[in-house]
């Protein structure tokens, strides 16, 4: 039987450009190549695409761009024949392709943009689609669509850019500190910053404006949060959840990827019961956002044991040691497995 040729997407136009090449990284080592061909496709931070053919520790390295390694390509638009179309130097090669898995964090690739071209051209995709991915990384819709199923969601308030500090100072008033000033649409905490008192406000707007034209700012839930890996679409596998031990402040970018004062322990430390709650609500907020294929849902868990839906990652980190995998792992399922269990439900569908 013919290998599966599937396109794994790398880099791309976003702060989290060097995450992305960490996750394809730990996808491509770990894809099953008895039953799947991976095409590495790279985007380059200005936009550029590349059928990409060196070694997959260039990718890591972001050392991955050459011209002896990369030839310009496009998708294909015939929703007839998915294809990845390659403009070598002998002209134009058509590379048929069975599904796309854009291992793309953030904007223009994990906010329905990329999903979109896919889908106009007719090409199974690992993941969720337009309206999911889309809605997902914008933190104020998500809230308000999980509590319209019941979920409870942090107080807040958002901003525009034009509203001016003012307006923000009343809101921070409103809210109480200490509160989280953040991004509408941005992921890894790119731009968050907590605010203990009202000094602090207007350079935590300047720093949350600097990534997006809307801001939120958010209560600070107390508690700890605890994290979800949700796989599937119409029959869902949940990972055994995990729990985020920090030291001091929030867990901001550079603890997310050296864990210098924080912990991750999986499973979460409290009793099966309130392990199965955490479980029930994240199938709930997956399917409340239209999610399929994978996502991970973060909530908070409070002193008084009130579940708070804090965000969901539609791509999440997914290197050997992300908190998507372990999660997984230690429900049973490995990394290959995974990886093998995305595709077929991208192909299926």
């Amino acid at each position: 039987m013919s290998k599966l040729k599937i396109a794994v997407l790398f880099g791309g136009c976003s702060p989290e450009y060097g995450v992305s090449l960490q996750s394809a990284a730990a996808v491509l080592r770990h894809i099953d190549q008895s039953r799947y061909e991976p095409v590495m496709v790279g985007i380059s931070q200005v936009g550029d695409w590349f059928r990409y053919t060196g070694p997959v520790d260039n990718i890591e390295s972001d050392t991955w761009y050459s011209a002896e390694t990369c030839t310009p390509a496009v998708v294909c638009p015939d929703r007839n024949a998915p294809a990845l179309l390659v403009f070598g130097p002998g002209g134009m090669q058509k590379v048929r392709l069975d599904a796309a898995f854009p291992v793309l964090h953030g904007r223009n690739g994990e906010d329905g943009t990329v999903q979109g071209l896919f889908e106009l051209a007719g090409m199974p995709l690992v993941g969720c689609g337009v309206l999911a991915s889309a809605l997902c990384m914008d933190k104020d819709r998500a809230h308000k669509l999980a509590q319209a199923a019941g979920v409870a969601v942090p107080r807040s308030a958002v901003l525009e850019r034009w509203m001016g500090v003012t307006v923000a100072m009343a809101e921070g008033e409103t809210l109480g500190y200490p509160l989280f000033v953040k991004p509408v649409r941005a992921g890894s905490s790119y731009g968050i910053t907590k605010v203990l008192e009202r000094g602090q406000l207007p350079a935590a707007l300047e720093l949350a404006f600097a990534y997006d034209d809307h801001v939120i700012l958010e209560e600070a839930v107390p508690g700890f949060e605890v994290g979800c890996a949700v796989l599937g679409s119409k029959t869902l596998t949940v990972g055994e959840p995990d729990e985020i031990e920090l030291a001091g402040g929030f867990f901001n970018f550079t603890e997310k990827y050296t864990l210098e004062t924080s912990a991750i322990h999986v499973p979460v430390r409290i009793p099966v019961e309130q392990r199965e709650r955490v479980k029930a609500n994240a199938k709930r907020i997956y399917r409340a956002l239209g999610c399929q294929g994978f996502a991970r849902v973060d909530q908070f868990l409070t002193p008084d044991g009130r579940l708070v839906f804090n965000e969901v990652n539609t791509i999440p980190g997914f290197t050997a040691h992300s908190r998507y995998p372990n999660m997984m792992k230690a429900a049973g399922m490995s990394f290959e497995q995974v990886i093998s269990s995305l595709i077929k439900l991208a192909v299926k569908q």
